[in-house]
């Protein structure tokens, strides 16, 4: 080797130890950030996070799919015209999104269950990975859990909002009859696509049409991918604190239980619903959803379902209360608890006092299986 090419070397490894030593000090860096948040005072410490509670159920869903559902009944008898609570959690979550409002709501029967592939519930054939076959399988999971003359307020965060959306079209005859409110919190009709995630506008554009092809490519790499995660929880922490709450002294167990509620699912499951999330569009339901009273809440700093989003919602709407958080990010049903307990509450109490309205028309669709995504 010549002088010249000793030189270059030693250059590129000098370089080379640089990068090394910036990635380092990087890493370094954001695990002291993340130790220090989490060595801060934390008043949830000792809070069950992740428990079950209530009496275990398997539901089949029409596909012949196992859902994993949770029911609690009431801590005394309640009035009559108590609506049933049946809450849907959102993408890449599972019930226990809805710790607070479960451990809080105990007047009331609550019903909470895993969307399909996500947390005790089985995994999806991937071309029934469709926010329409989740509204499907809220059907099932009602006919399983209430009577057909039992009241329901049905509740949903995030993509378990689209969920009710995608029920609401599939099953209009369920709305001023058996369901008597709505509650639709951090979620979309649609143009998911058109998010920025919180990046300057121009480099949201750029990112845009990569992110599918991005994450279609690491969801065939699923079981590689996910076997760095756990390595990565550091990093997720961050990431999850910064995407998902606005109050920067969110409990760090909070932070820590939404990351491994996160980790839980499956890559190749959060590739293979993201093409229905960035094309949901549940416009047509409002008018079904206008049929019964509604809660609508929003976080000012969501940077997944922008407070735009669930504004839009709420104009379409005439029944409704609409409650706009500040300072919350996407998830309202950690972040802000009390308020959205309360406000859930207070439909119920809406729903309780005002009497049944005359159904919509039943389109006869309950028995026809959803179509698959090819």
């Amino acid at each position: 080797m010549d002088g010249r090419s000793k030189r270059r070397l030693g250059i590129a490894g000098a370089v080379a130890g640089v990068g090394a030593a910036g990635v380092g000090a990087v890493v370094a860096a954001r695990q002291y950030a993340v130790g220090r948040v989490r060595a801060q005072p934390d008043p949830e410490a000792a809070e069950p996070f992740g428990e079950p509670r209530g009496d275990a159920l398997t539901v089949l869903a029409d596909d012949g799919l196992p859902l994993y559902v949770e029911v609690e009944e009431p801590e005394t008898p309640p009035a009559p015209g108590t609506p049933t609570l049946v809450f849907c959690h959102g993408y890449c979550l599972n019930l226990h999104t809805w710790h607070y409002q479960r451990r809080d709501l105990t007047g009331f029967r609550r019903i909470t269950w895993d969307q399909r592939s996500h947390g005790r519930s089985g995994r999806s054939d991937p071309r029934r990975a469709t926010i329409d076959q989740t509204g499907a399988d809220l059907a099932a999971v009602l006919r399983a859990t209430v009577g057909r003359d039992e009241p329901v307020v049905l509740v949903g965060h995030s993509m378990g909002g689209m969920t009710l959306m995608a029920f609401a079209e599939r099953h209009p005859e369920e709305f001023g009859g058996r369901v008597r409110g709505v509650a639709l919190v951090n979620t979309s009709m649609g143009d998911i696509q058109q998010m920025t995630l919180g990046l300057p506008l121009i480099l949201a554009k750029v990112a845009q049409p990569l992110a599918p092809r991005v994450i279609r490519g690491l969801g065939r790499r699923g079981a590689l991918v996910d076997s760095s995660r756990a390595i990565g929880a550091d990093l997720a922490f961050w990431v999850i604190r910064r995407m998902g709450f606005a109050d920067r002294t969110i409990s760090p167990t909070v932070v820590d239980f939404v990351e491994r509620m996160v980790r839980a699912t499956p890559f190749e499951v959060i590739a293979e619903f993201y093409p229905t999330l960035i094309g949901h569009d549940k416009r047509a339901a409002l008018a079904v959803l206008d049929r019964v009273p509604a809660l609508v809440m929003t976080g000012d700093a969501d940077l997944l379902t922008p407070a735009a989003h669930g504004a839009e919602i709420a104009a379409g709407l005439t029944d409704v209360v609409y409650v706009a958080v500040e300072p919350a990010g996407h998830l309202l049903p950690m972040e802000h608890h009390a308020r959205v307990t309360e406000a859930v509450r207070a439909l119920a109490g809406r729903v309780t006092a005002a009497p049944p309205r005359v159904p919509g028309p039943a389109r006869g669709v309950e028995d026809e299986p959803v179509k698959e995504e090819r």
